[in-house]
């Protein structure tokens, strides 16, 4: 590991001190807080630095955590994120016309799986990399219903599935299989969510496809697009429900001939939230994912529980099983570039698995203390995690074993 990825990732992990040793910072700053005009007082700016671990016993010879992405280099420890975020939020409740906008760059080796091809995938070729994760325009209109319509046109984050890559908005450090290979990461388009009731939403949108964008930095020539609901407040309000689906064609002309134009890719999304009471909270996750040109399938089940022990402390559980029919769903790619190039049908060295049914079984635990000073969020979580091959095959630890066991976590500060 080189020293300066040593450095800066210990800067993630071990630099609150110094952060809390010198002047105050502010949680979310507004910027024009003492202007004369309502709407600039509303822009505001963060920051947050994320860095972590996870470590593997059976120390891969190719270094690699199999079926791991943003946590994919066993026993180093990384810069997964150092973020800045300059927003004038918009407020979907209030009955009237809101404009506004989100600019977030993102530094650190989780870019390397949420580049738009030709926006920023050959900048470096380095672990660490930069790109614009959201470049939108934001607005409110009070149309069509009594609730209004919400827009967001630019880069956006792909709204699909429970897990995202913002740190506190997740239960763990890593990720379920299902996050990472059964739903879109980034987007160049539009996002449309109607309000048609107090209980029930209509989503719909159109994009250049899954990390795409237009001429030679689009893997084909035709669009893609959202449709889905959501329930809201159900049960008393302790029940909500999220479906997305999406349909498009994804493949590279390079991969499989003119027919990527055509051969249809559709993602399915269901997630239903439970809140049990003011300690414990469920969820659970259903996705169906089947690529006509790669003939490739995938199905998954993901439960998670969360149990608020103290104000402080959070137990989370997280169960998965995922099948992938064709063995091209769960890879692992072994260099910077390799992933954002298989879009291209490109150079793309990775690992790979025959077809299997994972097993995964996560265990952790949140610490977010209010430290106060002006910190805006202070987290750690602790994880265990075990992996395993429901139907016989040996796909972890460069092929050799049925399961893989690690263990680790990560540590998150923000302004």
């Amino acid at each position: 590991m080189p020293s300066y990825t040593r450095l800066l990732s210990l800067t993630a992990l071990t630099g609150i001190a110094a952060i809390l040793s010198t002047s105050p910072a502010k949680a979310q700053i507004a910027l024009f807080k003492d202007s004369s005009n309502t709407w600039l007082q509303g822009i505001t700016v963060q920051g947050e630095a994320e860095g972590g671990i996870m470590a593997n016993p059976a120390r891969p010879d190719n270094g690699i955590n199999f079926g791991n992405f943003l946590s994919d280099h066993a026993n180093q420890m990384q810069l997964n994120q150092l973020y800045l975020t300059l927003s004038k939020a918009v407020d979907s409740t209030k009955a009237e016309n809101q404009f506004g906008f989100t600019l977030q760059a993102l530094y650190g080796s989780d870019a390397r799986y949420y580049h738009l091809l030709g926006v920023s995938d050959k900048i470096t070729s380095n672990r660490y990399q930069i790109l614009p994760i959201q470049a939108h325009a934001d607005a409110h209109l009070n149309v069509l219903t009594s609730g209004g319509l919400d827009i967001q046109a630019g880069i956006l984050e792909a709204p699909m599935g429970v897990e995202v890559i913002e740190p506190t908005a997740r239960p763990f450090y890593t990720f379920a299989y299902t996050a990472q290979y059964s739903v879109p990461f980034e987007h160049l388009g539009a996002m449309f969510h109607l309000h048609v009731n107090p209980h029930f939403d209509f989503n719909f949108g159109v994009d250049t496809g899954n990390q795409t964008t237009f001429g030679k930095n689009d893997n084909n020539n035709a669009a893609a697009g959202y449709f889905g609901f959501n329930l809201n407040g159900l049960a008393g309000g302790k029940l909500n429900i999220v479906e997305l689906s999406r349909i498009g064609p994804e493949d590279a002309v390079a991969s499989i001939g003119r027919r990527a134009n055509t051969a249809q890719r559709y993602w399915n999304d269901i997630s239903a939230y439970y809140t049990v009471n003011d300690k414990l909270s469920l969820t659970g996750e259903f996705n169906f994912f089947h690529d006509v040109g790669l003939r490739a399938e995938n199905y998954s089940f993901v439960t998670y529980a969360s149990y608020k022990v103290t104000p402080h402390w959070t137990l989370n559980y997280r169960g998965e099983i995922f099948r992938d029919n064709s063995g091209l769903s769960v890879v692992s790619f072994l260099t910077n570039q390799a992933y954002m190039n298989a879009f291209l049908g490109g150079n793309a060295p990775a690992e790979t698995a025959p077809p299997t049914t994972y097993g995964g079984l996560t265990l952790g635990a949140t610490y977010s203390p209010n430290i106060g000073h002006g910190i805006r969020v202070f987290a750690l979580r602790p994880e265990i995690r075990f992996d395993r091959s429901l139907n016989g095959t040996s796909p972890f630890n460069n092929n050799r074993n049925i399961g893989m066991f690690t263990f680790g976590g990560d540590a998150t500060i923000g302004f």
